[in-house]
């Protein structure tokens, strides 16, 4: 019975110090597994977020894009519009100047010629002039209307210089924009695909995060399992430890008492035995 008590005893303190080494190292998994659960959680809550931000973000350069592209066709048709008002503001004033020049020739012309013969004091060819017109003689506006046309002559002229320098103007400005808006546009396209490759870049790190997370879900589900298994297995034992081994201890010096009254009492009738 000493032997079997002592064995008892043994194997109890096996026991326990199984139940602490499973208990702790089942604790630690557990608090490993719940600090990766967390970071997996907020790693997934910022891959969202990011996922969601690019998303937006894509949408809003392509939009920048179409409206890019629209301000430019507009520009275009505004540019094309504006050219054939030059060109009919061109035309119209060069029309103008060689008539008005055709004009100031002929009168330039004529009145010289006038001049020439009233310097020679000759009257015109032909008969006299009817009763209430007045002999002819030398138009002292002359200069003055000849002075008009040349006026507007070189008003003409400068129409036609502004118009051609506006168009210059708004020609390097329709450039300048077509360019600028082309290079905004090539931005725009490569920032587009390299938020688009950041977004499957993270859509990849989600779909791993989540099957990483579901992982160390079913990890912490099993270690709470055994955790349970191991408080049923070991609860008693850790709980009433000391006083079990008290109690065996106790056993087992009354046993070991007890045998020493036995054999203490045997050898007193062995010796009363030899004695007779």
């Amino acid at each position: 019975m000493i032997a079997q008590l002592l064995q008892e005893k043994a194997d109890e303190i096996k026991h326990k110090d199984f139940c602490i080494a499973e208990l702790n190292t089942n604790t630690a998994a557990i608090e490993k597994n719940e600090r990766a659960k967390a970071e997996l959680e907020t790693k997934i809550d910022s891959l969202k977020t990011l996922i969601d931000t690019r998303a937006k973000e894509i949408e809003a350069l392509k939009a920048d894009i179409a409206e890019m592209q629209t301000q430019m066709k507009r520009a275009g048709e505004d540019r094309e519009i504006e050219n054939k008002e030059f060109q009919l503001t061109v035309a119209d004033q060069r029309a103008t100047q060689k008539l008005l020049v055709a004009a100031l020739e002929m009168l330039k012309g004529f009145y010289a010629k006038k001049a020439a013969l009233l310097q020679h004091g000759q009257e015109p060819v032909g008969p006299p002039p009817p009763p209430g017109f007045e002999a002819y003689k030398k138009n002292e506006n002359a200069p003055g209307v000849m002075g008009l046309i040349e006026e507007i002559i070189n008003d003409a002229k400068v129409m036609e210089a502004e118009a051609i320098k506006g168009e210059e103007d708004a020609q390097t400005a329709y450039e300048d924009f077509v360019k600028e808006t082309n290079t905004a546009i090539v931005a725009a396209s490569k920032a587009i695909d390299d938020k688009t490759k950041e977004k499957a870049q993270a859509e990849t790190e989600l779909a791993e995060a989540e099957a990483t997370l579901e992982e160390t879900e079913a990890e912490l589900e099993n270690l709470a399992a055994s955790k349970a298994e191991l408080h049923g297995a070991c609860d008693f034992v850790l709980k009433n430890f000391d006083y079990r081994q008290t109690a065996r201890d106790e056993e087992i010096e009354a046993l070991k008492q007890a045998k020493a009254i036995l054999s203490g009492a045997k050898f007193n009738a062995l010796l009363q035995s030899y004695s007779a």
